[in-house]
């Protein structure tokens, strides 16, 4: 069935999105904070520890989202199982507290023809629910395999981004769990793609995937300790690409290359066989 392009460009109504600390703690531990060492990044898994007060993630943004991706829905029918996480990124114009409740607008930015499928675009703009100033901002890219061919004069892709030629400045490898994808469906994804077998199996894996966006939040903490010395309040913007599905069970290597001015760096996650999951990555930083 095609897409409505007519759909791009809506705005929903805005959507009242709160969090609690158990909220931001979890999706810590959901993302493999504390799994090496149970006492090395207490202040993102913790509320009560002496001397260490709470932090919270910047890609805990993505989750505080969720909810606001109604607009998906004025594009018409699709099959589900033929739609996966494309790319992902986040602006974080303040520091995200422990608690908190934020008004998120939704908006369809993008409907693009890729030849094989679809790339939807869509943005959500949280803002304090209290004060109306800007909190976060998200930006997510769903690839929907097989909708694509509508737009005859799409012309060839243009040139493709690179990533530098030289060795990283920074590599941070993070063992996954086997059962990763079951902590991180907790924090509000219950895609069953990551959970059960036969609808895993509708999409053509032969067991279930680990989530995009649990893959880009263990991205996101190796360039919070690499970049900015565990404080959350430095990073502050993180994008990146998803071009490969990851298995539970699988370790990821993020590989860092700092910007000449020390502002950004471009970043790339592989799996154990060298495969490349999360490409061309861009984030910001003070």
């Amino acid at each position: 069935m095609a897409l409505k392009l007519d759909a791009i460009g809506t705005v929903g109504d805005p959507v009242e999105r709160s969090w609690s600390s158990k909220d931001a703690l979890l999706y810590a531990l959901a993302v493999g904070a504390g799994a090496d060492n149970p006492t090395k990044e207490l202040a993102f898994t913790t509320e009560s520890t002496k001397g260490v007060p709470q932090q919270v993630l910047p890609t805990f943004g993505v989750v505080a989202a969720m909810g606001a991706g109604k607009v998906v829905r004025g594009i018409g029918k699709f099959n589900p199982a033929m739609l996966v996480h494309a790319e992902q990124g986040i602006e974080i114009h303040r520091p995200i507290e422990p608690e908190g409740t934020v008004l998120i607008t939704p908006v369809l930015s993008d409907i693009a023809d890729k030849g094989s499928g679809a790339l939807v675009v869509t943005e959500a703009r949280a803002v304090d629910a209290e004060t109306g100033e800007p909190a976060f901002t998200t930006r997510s890219g769903m690839f929907i395999r097989g909708e694509g061919g509508f737009d005859p004069d799409r012309g060839p892709s243009g040139p493709k981004p690179t990533m530098p030629d030289r060795a990283p400045d920074h590599v941070v490898a993070y063992p996954t769990l086997p059962h990763q994808a079951l902590i991180y469906r907790l924090c509000g994804d219950r895609n069953p793609l990551h959970s059960d077998p036969s609808f895993a199996a509708l999409g053509g894996f032969d067991r279930p995937i680990l989530h995009g966006l649990c893959t880009y939040g263990f991205t996101g903490r190796a360039l919070l300790h690499s970049l900015c010395g565990g404080e959350a309040s430095r990073l502050t913007a993180v994008y990146g690409r998803f071009s490969k599905p990851v298995l539970p069970g699988e370790t990821l290597t993020v590989s860092i290359w700092v910007d000449e001015d020390g502002k950004g760096a471009s970043f790339r996650t592989t799996t154990d066989a060298d495969t490349v999951v999360l490409d061309l990555g861009r984030c910001s930083f003070t």
